[in-house]
């Protein structure tokens, strides 16, 4: 299910020329109340039984952005959590009834920044951490009646995904930086955002190449019998950080790596 209605969507047609009688694309705006109703709808016109309920639901639609909180517009908070936070809720609400009948699986998917903030990943971090707390949430609710929840926290996929190119980058820090009010522009001058803009930049060939841990992962969480509450695909430095950030106290945890 892509979030990109609107972008001429080439997974959907990629997915379609694979010709399997066996699945149904069907494109969604997750943001759209409407789209997703249709499509639940869709899948319970389209289940052998609907009796016998869905067995899965994927929420894996999500954007990323960056910038520093003074520099970040409340629009952007929201547009960010729109997707991750909200498209998540909202698809996960309307297949649910149908899962819970299967007593199936929810996955999703969520990020190493839902555990751990970082600078300049703050729009991203808030809607991540709303996935955990969902998740979370979601799973003690689920237990008695059979449906296991699990979310996926990656670790850095930048490369192999393309969430952030240099383009990207380049034409979010211009947008950054024309739209900042006067004083902070002021405050915090060229040459600090420029400094900040080159590391982002530099993150854009960080990371892993290929998705195929983040792959194995939710089909794991998806077949296995006794799935893991949480999978952390990432290299091991991240997940190293990772235990240090959420097992440490902040300030020997802060000390290290800010």
């Amino acid at each position: 299910m892509s979030s990109l209605q609107d972008k001429g969507g080439e997974g959907a047609k990629e997915l379609e020329e694979f010709h399997s009688d066996r699945m149904k694309v069907v494109q969604l705006d997750v943001c759209s109340e409407e789209q997703v109703d249709q499509a639940a709808e869709y899948i319970k016109d389209n289940l052998k039984d609907s009796e016998s309920g869905l067995w899965a639901v994927v929420n894996n639609a999500g954007v990323s952005t960056f910038g520093e909180v003074e520099f970040t517009s409340m629009e952007t908070y929201k547009q960010v959590s729109e997707v991750n936070l909200w498209g998540t809720i909202r698809v996960t609400k309307a297949v649910l009834p149908l899962i819970r009948r299967a007593k199936g699986r929810v996955v999703n998917l969520a990020s190493m920044y839902a555990r751990m903030g970082n600078a300049l990943r703050s729009p991203y971090c808030v809607s991540k951490y709303g996935v955990e707390a969902f998740s979370d949430c979601l799973r003690y609710e689920m237990k008695t009646w059979g449906v296991k929840v699990s979310i996926i926290e990656p670790g850095n996929f930048i490369v192999a995904t393309g969430i952030l190119t240099r383009d990207i980058v380049a034409s979010t820090a211009n947008k950054l930086w024309n739209e900042a009010p006067p004083h902070v522009k002021e405050d915090y001058g060229k040459a600090h955002f420029e400094q900040y803009m080159a590391l982002m930049r530099s993150y854009c060939n960080s990371g892993q190449k290929v998705v195929s841990p983040v792959l194995d992962d939710i089909t794991d969480a998806i077949i296995s019998k006794r799935p893991y509450t949480r999978y952390n695909p990432m290299e091991p430095h991240w997940w190293i950080r990772l235990q240090l950030m959420t097992h440490l106290p902040a300030a020997i945890s802060d000390f290290f790596y800010f």
